[in-house]
């Protein structure tokens, strides 16, 4: 089969808005620049587009235009590496999501341990968070929420009181065990952090777990968030 059938009918089988590279085709290093040049040719004819620089998608067409890839597609290798999950969107990227903010954002922020300065990827800017934890599959959903935790004073056209209603409303669905290993994850984020969380599970009736929280925190440091009257135990907490 020729290289360029190859290509065409592999594609044909990938979903829209899929986003691959020159490597998911033939890996021998003499065919690299015929890949290359088969899916260039492919997208001047329109067949698919170019995501950015070795990057490609199968394009969607809609009544409003061709959409683009989701915001995972767009970065996924910087989230997995060979199977292993290596980050995680998070911020911007999932404050919509979450339904902390109505706004979708062209920056893609991304949880990792080992972060690198942000860059541009098409009509994006990848951003990096520093996460302490490890990042496993199952922790991912917990750090995003302790993550909008520690920038919930950026999240767009959101306040702290309003994104403090909806925190509540998620966290009131978690678990005992997730609200356990929130506590345990939250120990490596700031003390704010934990004091905002450490509030919030008080206020849900979850004394017990927030122990740890009130250990970890200097009994004298007041924290400034501006919150109003919604949690009730924010003095305890030392919020303002």
């Amino acid at each position: 089969m020729k290289i360029t059938d190859y290509i065409e009918a592999k594609i044909g089988r990938l979903p829209k808005g899929f986003v691959f590279t020159y490597d998911d085709f033939i890996t021998e290093v003499n065919k690299k620049q015929a890949i290359i040049k088969a899916l260039n040719r492919m997208v001047v004819s329109g067949k698919i587009a170019k995501l950015s620089k070795g990057k490609y998608y199968k394009p969607e067409a809609t009544v409003f235009g061709v959409l683009h890839p989701n915001q995972y597609q767009v970065v996924k290798d910087l989230i997995e590496n060979d199977g292993k999950i290596i980050g995680y969107l998070s911020g911007y990227s999932i404050y919509n999501q979450l339904g902390l903010t109505t706004q979708v954002s062209n920056t893609i922020q991304i949880g990792k341990n080992e972060i690198r300065n942000s860059f541009k990827r098409e009509r994006y800017t990848i951003s990096f968070i520093k996460q302490k934890n490890n990042i496993t599959k199952e922790n991912i959903p917990l750090l995003q929420i302790l993550d909008s935790i520690r920038y919930i004073r950026k999240i767009p056209d959101a306040n702290v009181t309003s994104s403090c209603k909806r925190l509540l409303d998620i966290l009131n669905e978690f678990s005992e065990v997730d609200k356990s290993t929130l506590v345990r994850l939250s120990l490596k984020y700031s003390p704010v952090s934990r004091a905002l969380l450490g509030a919030l599970l008080d206020e849900l009736g979850n004394e017990l777990l927030t122990e740890s929280l009130k250990k970890s925190l200097n009994s004298i440091t007041e924290y400034k968030l501006g919150i109003s009257k919604i949690l009730t135990s924010a003095e305890k907490w030392n919020i303002k």
